[in-house]
């Protein structure tokens, strides 16, 4: 399987659009896979931000776990947990070789809890970077896939 490099031009799209980091994987990846729902992108709200403003896991790598299993998570409790683990820690592992950081907070310098921090997060552009974070989520999620298939 190859990289779709339309979804990852998508997910990017849709950060722009006004998605944020974890809607905007998982939205991408439902598209590519053609899975609908009306949860998607609604499951990934609150994982957005660094889970909702804390400051923790970046959303776009947050996104891209939900996306993983939607395309190869578990269907029962007989089934295995360790191979998605693997491409979970895979994921994990490639934005932080790339990025060196996995949280929000790090990856931002800014405390997007507070005004001062939302300002500071729009001023200094980092939402530009933030769609950076975006695609590279992307990409990861479909190598996990490749390399699961």
């Amino acid at each position: 399987m190859a990289i779709p490099e339309e979804a990852i031009r998508r997910s990017v799209e849709l950060f722009g659009s006004g998605y944020f980091c974890a809607e905007s994987v998982l939205l991408a990846v439902a598209e590519d896979l053609e899975v609908r729902s009306e949860l998607i992108p609604r499951i990934a709200t609150g994982l957005c931000s660094g889970l909702g403003r804390t400051g923790g896991l970046c959303g776009a790598i947050s996104g891209a776990v939900l996306a993983l299993g939607l395309a190869a998570g578990r269907d029962g409790p007989a089934q295995p947990v360790e191979p998605i683990y693997e491409s979970v820690r895979e994921i994990v592992g490639g934005f932080e070789s790339r990025f060196g950081k996995t949280t929000c907070a790090e990856l931002t310098g800014c405390d997007l809890a507070t005004d001062e921090g939302q300002r500071q997060f729009l001023q200094t552009g980092q939402r530009e970077t933030c769609a950076e974070y975006v695609g590279v989520a992307t990409s990861l999620v479909f190598a996990a896939i490749a390399r699961r298939s």
